[in-house]
């Protein structure tokens, strides 16, 4: 026979044990993923969600938990073993991190090399200032079968002689040596340049193919081709003026060099946009403190940036609008092949290796590569918190690959921080990604009219 009161004891008794159960392990951990794991890093970053209930301690330190439960911490790290101890009202959990001193590295000694012409072996070569791999060294990317002189190595670089004052680096896995050269010196054949209504078009002409350095200036555009191979001060240069708001591009091709610069279109409607929702698929990006994944909250805002921007009647190209993983250069790939105008990456932030403040890691920051989108970059970081309610974080230049084409204005927008507890506050909002859309949206208008 059915015993309805032996039951309902049964039931209450299973619902205690549940309720203690979701007591005792209390608060989560989203980021580190691991408890036991080694970095070189001086700070140990955690951030994670508390019960409404709970009070955190991190090694005896208060934490600051937000209204939703979101909370975020660094330790300093010392060299050896380290044990972090995160304790609530209801449990401890300790994390053992191993902080290896990182090795420095041994920097190669300069070699003389005899001086020759090789060959550049593909398009889109970096030719840099120093021996090193960082974007703010490039200052022009080469042409295949682009003539070199190099008299000198440094690590896996060789050095490029351009002129009596003018030295560069190239990687050595770039260039092809090449047995019985053509000695003979490359000749000037003309320059011409035609004017458009957006647009103004520059070409120099040689008999070989040379290399080239590109200076954007105050006012002007200085593209200066070397020419080493016929004397150490053979260079030509042209002074090309440009318009407020502009990105330019460079061909080569059997030796003549095509320079255009090209005005953004004043009309939104006139404009190509390319909306590029950071990270995707198996790049998940930023670990926010309430488990949320940052590829999720970009291609929200992305979708809602290209629904508005249509509505205004702009062409918009996606990098992606679904959960996919695509890499850098196909980003970058299809900003060309789309000759777009404006490209706009959709990022939220975290820190590295640095000391986490909830007041100064907090809001919207805008990253540009060149300086023709310093102005767009400027424009959005004021906008962006107008609509959505985020702090002003600051304007800064930074070498992403995808805002690091001249061939476009190209900013990378950081809309707020992940690991911020204030942050999450409102990214997590329904109306989020609809009101960081309405503020780009804004200040795009003000740039392109201006």
């Amino acid at each position: 026979m059915f015993n309805y009161r032996f039951s309902r004891r049964v039931l209450f008794i299973l619902f205690l044990l549940l309720f203690s159960g979701i007591r005792v392990f209390g608060y989560e951990i989203f980021y580190p993923s691991e408890k036991n794991y080694t970095t070189t890093y001086d700070y140990g970053l955690f951030v994670g969600k508390a019960r409404s209930s709970e009070s955190i301690t991190i090694n005896n330190e208060k934490v600051f938990v937000a209204s939703n439960g979101a909370f975020a911490h660094s330790v300093k790290l010392r060299e050896g073993d380290n044990r972090v101890f995160i304790r609530s009202n209801y449990s401890t959990k300790v994390y053992n991190i191993c902080k290896k001193k990182e090795v420095t590295k041994v920097q190669p000694e300069f070699k003389e090399v005899v001086e020759h012409v090789v060959l550049v072996n593909k398009d889109n070569v970096p030719l840099r200032s120093a021996p090193e791999d960082i974007g703010f060294n490039i200052i022009s990317y080469l042409f295949k079968d682009t003539r070199v002189i190099i008299n000198g190595e440094k690590g896996n670089y060789y050095r490029v002689f351009l002129s009596k004052d003018k030295f560069a680096w190239i990687l050595k896995s770039d260039i092809t040596e090449f047995v019985n050269a053509d000695k003979t010196p490359a000749s000037f054949i003309n320059t011409e340049s035609q004017k458009y209504k957006n647009a103004s078009i520059q070409t120099i002409s040689f008999t070989k193919n040379l290399p080239y350095t590109v200076e954007d200036g105050e006012k002007e555009i200085l593209f200066r081709v070397y020419n080493p191979e016929l004397s150490e001060n053979s260079v030509y240069t042209l002074n090309i003026l440009k318009p407020r708001n502009y990105f330019y591009n460079v061909t080569l091709k059997d030796g003549l060099y095509t320079f255009k610069v090209s005005e953004v279109p004043k009309s939104i409607e006139d404009c190509t946009i390319i909306v590029d929702a950071g990270h995707g698929g198996t790049q998940k990006g930023a670990m926010g403190c309430l488990g949320d994944e940052e590829k999720n909250i970009n291609l929200r805002i992305a979708l809602e940036l290209q629904k508005i921007l249509r509505e205004k009647g702009a062409k918009v190209v996606m990098t992606r609008e679904c959960d996919g993983t695509i890499s850098l250069k196909d980003r970058i790939q299809i900003a060309k092949d789309n000759d777009v105008d404006i490209f706009l990456s959709i990022h939220m932030n975290s820190i590295g290796n640095v000391a986490y403040e909830k007041s100064k890691y907090r809001g919207t920051s805008v990253y540009y590569f060149n300086r023709n989108s310093k102005e767009l970059a400027t424009i959005l970081e004021k906008s962006i918190p107008q609509y959505a309610g985020t702090k002003r974080n600051g304007v800064r230049t930074a070498s992403f690959a995808v805002i690091r084409p001249a061939s476009y204005v190209g900013v990378l927008i950081e809309t707020a921080y992940m690991i911020n507890p204030l942050d999450s506050l409102l990214y997590t909002q329904e109306n989020f990604a609809e009101n960081v859309a309405k503020g780009i949206l804004c200040g795009l208008e003000e740039f392109i009219q201006k």
